[in-house]
């Protein structure tokens, strides 16, 4: 008699989990690999205006809402804007709130731990990346009734899909860079988006220009960022 593919939990259907078995070597080896190409992963600013397959864009999409969330509530949206006229109304406004914070929010102390980057308020990424990935959370819900319903969790779901997200984008051979201005309202209103929803971070996604240079900066080695307890 063949297995049943699923039980019933407190009343609730599950599904067998399956995963590829590997050996301990195999392990290793796939995390040693996995951190090589994700070691080479920077912030990139310039990029060329060579066209993205959409189908790619889905699939990395596809692969950040893969993340968990609280209650599974998956309380996210992955806007996608490639229209030009639309990009350019979400740089100017972009601008215009990094003008502000530069000049008037940001501490000294804030400024002079920037300056190694080489930010400032100009964000031409805004208009010459193919693709804008702005994610918005889901503060709550409505069923369809039109009542509110709770998510739980939030920013640690959000914020989880959105380090898939950049992941996903590396691993296609493609660049982005965490752009957020601050206050980020603008987004909203651009996109029109529902009351339910605040953006939560807006990512340029393309091609890397044919010549790049990035920050000659240094990632914290293993012992500055864990601890173990054995």
């Amino acid at each position: 008699m063949e297995k049943s593919k699923y039980i019933l939990i407190e009343g609730y259907k599950h599904i067998a989990y399956h995963q590829e078995k590997l050996s301990t070597k195999e392990t290793l080896n796939k995390s040693e690999s996995f951190f090589k190409m994700m070691d080479k992963r920077r912030s990139v600013r310039e990029f060329s205006n060579k066209p993205v397959p959409k189908e790619v864009i889905e699939n990395i999409i596809k692969s950040a809402s893969t993340a968990p969330s609280g209650a599974h509530k998956q309380p996210w949206t992955f806007c996608v804007v490639s229209n030009p006229n639309l990009k350019s109304k979400i740089r100017e406004a972009a601008e215009k709130e990094e003008v502000e914070s530069y000049e008037n929010r940001m501490s000294d102390s804030w400024l002079k731990d920037l300056a190694p980057l080489g930010t400032d308020t100009n964000k031409p990424f805004l208009e010459i990346a193919p693709y804008l990935i702005i994610v918005f959370k889901k503060a709550f819900d409505y069923d369809k009734s039109g009542e509110k319903t709770n998510n739980y969790y939030v920013n640690e779901s959000v914020g989880i899909a959105c380090g898939m997200l950049i992941t996903a984008i590396h691993d296609a051979g493609l660049v982005t860079l965490t752009h957020t201005p601050s206050p980020m309202k603008f987004l909203t209103k651009l996109l029109e988006r529902p009351d339910n929803e605040r953006p939560f971070l807006l990512l340029p996604v393309g091609y890397a220009k044919e010549t790049v240079y990035v920050p000659d900066i240094h990632r914290k080695e293993l012992e500055g960022i864990s601890e173990f307890y054995e």
